[in-house]
């Protein structure tokens, strides 16, 4: 009996201690559950860098710092295959569809500018003239978000916070701001050249600078980047780039070769001609510096709410469109970026704090080799003939239909057609569709051409149909789509562009780093539109209402 009695006392000690450790178990786990729930950092800084190849990494990693692209890779998450999976790829929709998480057949942003088939007018990705200049008397500030059709990341995260976290948007270009900032951000700022050198805004935000602004543009730091332009390091180690004097690169204005160094008397002058800073790694150095001015004076990322600092680095992209992707002026700029991404990881580090912030890197398109390098090379490359082109496209139409009143506007590889005239020629305009896109693809320079109808009647999942159909809008995009040869642009015949739907537009870094990221990398597909689900994922906030993107899994922690 004794003995029963012991056994019955152990049994419920036994049950007692397993109860109170799954209770212990229960709670920690719980608490570590909440504690997931709410770990989200005091900013995020979104960078986008303008016509940035992927390769730009890779070609110059020797060359790099530690404590820039090299600090992001190694403590961070490399998505080494990613890419832009719709055309055009240009600097409006590339912005766009980084923060909406969606492509141009749902944001809207179809281009920089457009055909705008209601008003039968060209309009720009970000003019609005409802709304006028902050900090300028010219008509430069006339911008806002409106014709973006969804909500992007930053708005979200506005929402999210009842508004509380702030949003500032900062770039050279307008578009390169208004479009990551939002319908809701609480600033864009972007660079008047000319002869201002002056960061604005637009009413659209507020209705006059901030103080800090004002002493910013009257400090004089502008008129500092008014100099020589030198390679960073001695010219003789650039040997990942071509020659510094080629056929293949444009000149400054006074230059008679487009040698190292730069120092012209627009480039020199201390009161005028400011723009000339868009063409060197001068002004990516001055959007740095506006960008930490701005994170001290806002106070960013220092309460409990979290804010977004959104910036796009623009020069990379002035300069690859003067010199292209092989010249020595492209590698400078992007030695010197490395510097200034350094600069701004240990600016967050002291006024954030080091693990308090998120940041991710990526671009808003690539860029073509200058096809005359690539012919010089023995590769097939070349200019598209458009005059000739379209004088044959006209001529083909007054033939087959003995008008060219069908014909409104060709313009982002696209042909817009007069819907009107087609029905008082009593045709289909399927059919009309159908015979343009053939005679097109009977023209050398074209390597493929789709109809609309084929847009709007198909759901393609892959290849060339699927990157035209994500940047087909169904209410403002063409008849017909065309598509250029490989290695073939329409340009100058010098220095590089982009806007195709070839992989050198489309691959592009995508760089995650700090708070919430795991250190890693894939060379699983990634595309543009994941990154916007991907920060909601780790903010625990709603995706933006566009969102066809996902989240990238093995980015997060």
């Amino acid at each position: 009996m004794e003995k029963l009695t012991k056994m019955l006392i152990l049994a419920l000690l036994v049950v007692g201690m397993a109860h109170t450790s799954a209770q212990r178990k229960s709670k920690n786990k719980a608490k570590t559950s909440t504690a997931q729930l709410e770990t989200k950092p005091k900013l995020v800084v979104g960078i986008v860098v303008d016509q940035m190849r992927y390769d730009y990494l890779t070609r110059f990693w020797n060359h790099y710092g530690q404590g820039g692209f090299k600090r992001m890779v190694s403590q961070g998450f490399n998505c080494k295959n990613h890419h832009f999976n719709y055309a055009p790829t240009s600097t409006g929709p590339g912005h766009a569809s980084v923060y909406t998480g969606t492509t141009p057949a749902t944001h809207g942003i179809i281009g920089n500018n457009w055909y705008d088939k209601q008003n039968d007018e060209s309009v720009y990705c970000a003019s609005d003239d409802s709304f006028t200049t902050v900090g300028s008397t010219s008509d430069a500030g006339k911008m806002s978000p409106h014709r973006m059709l969804t909500t992007t990341i930053t708005d979200e995260l506005r929402l999210h916070t009842q508004m509380r976290g702030k949003t500032i948007a900062i770039a050279l270009k307008d578009r390169g701001a208004v479009l990551p900032g939002g319908h809701t951000a609480n600033a864009a700022y972007w660079f008047e050249g000319d002869d201002t050198g002056k960061w604005i805004t637009s009413t659209y935000y507020m209705q006059n600078l901030p103080d800090w602004v004002n002493t910013f543009n009257t400090s004089g730091q502008v008129q500092s980047y008014k100099k020589e332009w030198n390679t960073l390091k001695p010219i003789a180690a650039y040997v990942e780039s071509g020659t510094d004097n080629n056929a293949f690169e444009s000149l400054f204005e006074t230059e008679t070769t487009p040698t190292f160094p730069h120092n012209t008397p627009n480039l020199l002058s201390k009161t005028k001609d400011f723009e000339i800073l868009k063409y060197t790694p001068y002004g990516n150095s001055l959007t740095m510096d506006f960008a930490i001015a701005a994170l001290e004076n806002e106070g960013l990322g220092t309460d409990s709410d979290t804010d977004f600092l959104a910036v796009s680095f623009s020069s990379t992209d002035y300069i690859g469109h003067k010199f292209g992707v092989n010249s020595k002026e492209i590698q400078d700029a992007y030695l010197r970026l490395d510097l200034d991404l350094e600069r701004l990881l240990n600016t967050l580090d002291d006024k954030v704090g080091v693990g308090q912030y998120t940041v991710f890197l990526t671009a808003d398109h690539g860029a073509i080799e200058v096809p005359g390098y690539l012919k010089s090379r023995k590769i097939p490359a070349g200019y598209l003939k458009t005059e000739e082109m379209e004088a044959g496209f006209m001529e083909f139409l007054k033939y087959r239909y003995g008008t060219t009143d069908i014909l409104k506007n060709i313009s982002n590889n696209q042909v817009f057609l007069d819907r009107k005239v087609i029905s008082n020629l009593d045709m289909d305009l399927n059919d009309v569709q159908e015979e343009i896109a053939l005679e097109l693809l009977g023209y050398d320079d074209v390597d493929k051409v789709f109809t609309g109808y084929q847009m709007w009647q198909n759901d393609y999942t892959r290849g060339m149909p699927y990157i035209l159909q994500n940047g087909w809008h169904q209410k403002r995009s063409g008849d017909v789509l065309f598509v250029q040869r490989p290695g073939f642009a329409s340009y100058a015949a010098t220095g590089s562009t982009h806007g195709s739907a070839m992989i050198y537009d489309t691959h592009v870094p995508l760089l995650f780093y700090g708070n919430g990221i795991k250190k890693g990398s894939s060379i699983a597909k990634t595309e543009i539109p994941d990154i916007a689900p991907t920060i909601a994922s780790m903010l625990g906030i709603t995706f933006p209402n566009g969102t066809t993107g996902r989240p990238i899994a093995k980015v997060l922690e």
